[in-house]
């Protein structure tokens, strides 16, 4: 069997001679070319497993050859060389489809791990006709599901950090999984990091892990995020939660690929592909001051959004099936007359998390295992209804006071100009506005909380899901507000 073949493009004749040995000894075959036109006749003339190319030379840019090989037929995996610090035309290539990149002065180590995960790509097994890979959890055969597919295909090709939006409960972490179970990075660690649900306090230590004795209490060295996910993926899910100061870390790590943990005096090179996910609009939020510029072009090279479960309700009974099975294992419930109808006429603006929500609430009700329109409970389904239930863009998010209106608001008496959206806790001074701003609304959000979970029987997944947002985050805010539920267990 014939060895790969690579193509090396650059004007530099000792950088070329550097990598074409270093690739012969990896055993590969070789073709180097000096100027952009001899890099043209090259790929007319063979087929490459990767092709390598600097940004500059003598008559073009390297970004015209990644446009052409990435347009034509071939599509070979093609990476760029960067000049140190030209981050912008890193971004620049992987926007255009390039695979990944690599900076001048060339590392090696780096180099060859690039090639590796070029090279894995040929193995990646095939997709099916309707554009799914074997083994997807990717549920449903809309028309929307059969584009989301095919992007994420081809984003499986690519080393670029992508950018995952869509409604909350609309399957961004699966769609992040998928898309590392296709890649050249499956057989590596796949990291899903909640941002919104880590104390500011914790966050360095978290992502980028601390020696012994780096600080009181840290009595072993321990890994952080980047260390885990090495080699794989690492998703950073509801990003939009990253305070200011986090953000400037977690830059410098996307663009130097090193991180230095806690109380280490060196940093250590880090390989790991970049997916985020929020349902918040992060362009906005790069308006309002709250999230970085800088930042957000790392991120967002390229943008994947999923539909929210009401434009793809074709896909509804296959996905009821899929749910059903995996609660109550195959064949062991059904649905009674007129429930999928119910459900295809219910707008789920908790999309797919609260249709698994639903269903297992119908299971618990349910006589036999055949679930019927009553053991729904979908109230919201009448005219009207869904969209007050509609949650808002940053619900996980917002302060405890705007929760509070959003849960339970409260129309005002005709001669007050402003009504209270709970029952008002002590501190207003006469003015009508607290003396203490952040015990007032700890005490706003402690009543708010309290009244979820006793709607719920202290069922902490249904109240967070009640409140829009994680059990995770809803257990961290009981600890925080000193809120102790009758069983720590429920």
């Amino acid at each position: 069997m014939a060895a790969p073949r690579i193509l090396v493009v650059d004007d530099e004749a000792d950088l070329r001679e550097l990598l074409e040995i270093t690739l012969l000894k990896m055993g590969l075959d070789v073709d180097s070319a000096a100027t952009l036109r001899q890099a043209r006749a090259l790929v007319e003339e063979h087929d490459y497993a990767l092709i390598l190319t600097d940004m500059r030379l003598p008559d073009g840019l390297g970004l015209e050859l990644v446009r052409e090989v990435t347009a034509s037929s071939k599509a070979a995996p093609i990476a760029v060389i960067t000049a140190y610090g030209s981050a912008e035309n890193a971004v620049v290539a992987l926007k255009a489809g390039a695979f990944d990149y690599i900076s001048k002065p060339v590392a090696l180590d780096a180099l060859r791990v690039m090639v590796r995960s070029a090279l894995k790509l040929s193995e990646a097994p095939a997709p099916q006709q309707d554009g799914s890979a074997p083994g997807s959890r990717m549920i449903g055969s809309s028309p929307a599901m059969q584009s989301l597919r095919a992007q994420i295909g081809r984003l499986a090709r690519s080393n670029a950090p992508i950018s995952i939006t869509g409604e909350s409960g609309s399957g961004k972490e699966l769609a992040a999984r998928e898309i590392h179970a296709q890649s050249s990075r499956a057989s590596k660690p796949f990291v899903a990091v909640n941002c919104g649900a880590i104390p500011e306090t914790l966050m360095e230590a978290e992502f980028f892990g601390y020696r012994k004795g780096a600080f009181t209490g840290a009595t072993d060295d321990r890994d952080g995020f980047f260390q885990a996910a090495n080699g794989g993926t690492l998703m950073l899910d509801e990003v939009a939660d990253l305070p200011l100061p986090m953000q400037v870390k977690l830059l410098r790590a996307i663009q130097e690929r090193r991180v230095r943990k806690i109380g280490a005096t060196v940093e250590e090179p880090v390989d790991v592909r970049i997916i985020s996910a929020t349902h918040q609009d992060l362009a906005r939020c790069v308006e309002q001051g709250r999230f970085r510029q800088d930042l957000f072009y790392r991120l967002n090279v390229i943008e994947l959004s999923l539909p929210p479960l009401r434009e793809r309700i074709d896909d509804l009974a296959p996905l009821v099936d899929a749910i059903l099975a995996r609660l109550a294992g195959p064949g062991q419930a059904t649905l009674g007359p007129g429930v999928l109808d119910a459900l295809r006429a219910y707008s789920f603006p908790g999309n797919i998390r609260e249709l698994e929500n639903v269903l297992e609430r119908a299971l618990a009700f349910a006589n036999d295992g055949v679930i019927e329109v009553g053991d729904l409970s979908l109230k919201a389904a009448r005219p009207g209804d869904a969209a007050a239930r509609e949650p808002a863009p940053a619900a996980a998010s917002v302060a405890p006071l705007e929760l509070a209106v959003e849960l339970e608001p409260a129309p005002a008496p005709a001669a007050a100009p402003v009504a209270d959206p709970v029952p008002a806790p002590p501190g207003l001074g006469p003015n009508g506005l607290p003396s203490n701003l952040p015990e007032y609304l700890s005490q706003v959000e402690r009543d708010i909380i309290g009244r979820a979970l006793q709607q719920t029987n202290f069922n902490r997944t249904q109240a967070a899901a009640l409140l829009g947002i994680s059990v995770r985050q809803l257990r961290y805010q009981m600890q925080k507000l000193e809120i102790v539920a009758p069983d720590d267990n429920a």
